[in-house]
Parts: C-alpha cells; structure tokens; sequence
C-alpha cells in the first residue's frame, strides 16, 4: 500500500514534505514560496507525524508555487482497521485563512482519498462539531458514516471505500 510522493490536481499539487522542510518548520525558520501566515500550529503539530519516506505522511498543499497549507496521513494504515477488517487510517488537513473559501481543501481531499481508494484504504477524520467549514469539506468528499466523538469531543467520521 504506497501512495505516490507528489499528487497533482487542476489547481494545486501536494507533496510528501521533505526531512529538511520538517526541520525548517519546526525550527521556526522561513522558506521561500511559504505563504506568509505559514505553518500555523497545525501544521507543526502534523510536522511531528513525519517519517521519511512514509508515503503517508504529511504533505503541502501548493498553489502556484505557493504553499498554503498542509494534507497528509496520520500514518500507515491499521492492517485491522476499526471497520471491520479495512485497513483505515486518519486524514487531517488546514489552511492558512486567505486560502479557505475556495475549495481547495475539497480539491486536495478528494485527490488523497482517490489515491488511498486505490490502495484499498478506508479514511476517517475527527473534527471539532464547531467546524462548520471542515464538516462540510467532509460531507462533500463522502464522509457519511458517524462514530461519535473521541476523548478530545471532535467528531470521527469516516467514509467508506467506494465498491
């Protein structure tokens, strides 16, 4: 179960973050091509899930050559998976505030889980039940079936494989 480093779709590209962008992210440090409200601390939370070379971990997401947020895996799947024997993993993305609104999000979801469907993986999320905006990026790329919420109070959603 591999993903490729770089997708691609009409508007933004998302790669596999590098060992040396990692490392510029958590020092603090800036780099050229990062929006200017880049990383938030999301993103440096994401930065402590990654593992060279893992295709599942965290990703950019890139319009132009600007970077406005970030997508990616919390991991390799669970071979067992909560759903009865589906490999399943979580899905977490952001974006810097200029950058919601205009689908992006939607856009870089909807590629990741074409590529984790061809893998025969199924996605879940947690989301705070606030986030009217993240819900409805959900709901748009088929996160239908509801789990509750977890010890944090952020609803888990998931979305089954497309047969």
């Amino acid at each position: 179960m591999s993903l490729p480093a770089v997708v691609t779709t009409e508007r933004l590209t998302l790669p596999l973050w590098t060992a040396a962008e990692v490392a510029d992210l958590v020092a603090g440090r800036r780099r050229e091509g990062w929006h200017r409200d880049f990383p938030r601390e999301d993103d440096r939370d994401a930065a402590t899930m990654f593992h060279e070379g893992d295709p599942w971990g965290p990703r950019s997401i890139v319009r132009g050559a600007t970077v406005l947020g970030s997508i990616g895996f919390f991991g390799p799947p669970d071979p067992a998976g909560p759903g009865g024997g589906v490999p399943e993993t979580e899905v977490g993305y952001g974006l810097v505030e200029e950058a919601r609104g205009w689908g992006f999000a939607t856009e870089a979801l909807r590629a990741l889980l074409a590529e984790a469907d061809a893998a025969g993986v199924r996605i879940r999320a947690s989301v705070l039940p606030g986030n009217r905006p993240s819900i409805r990026v959900l709901a748009k790329c088929g996160f239908t079936e509801l789990r509750g919420s977890d010890e944090d109070g952020q609803l888990v959603m998931a979305r089954p494989l497309p047969r």
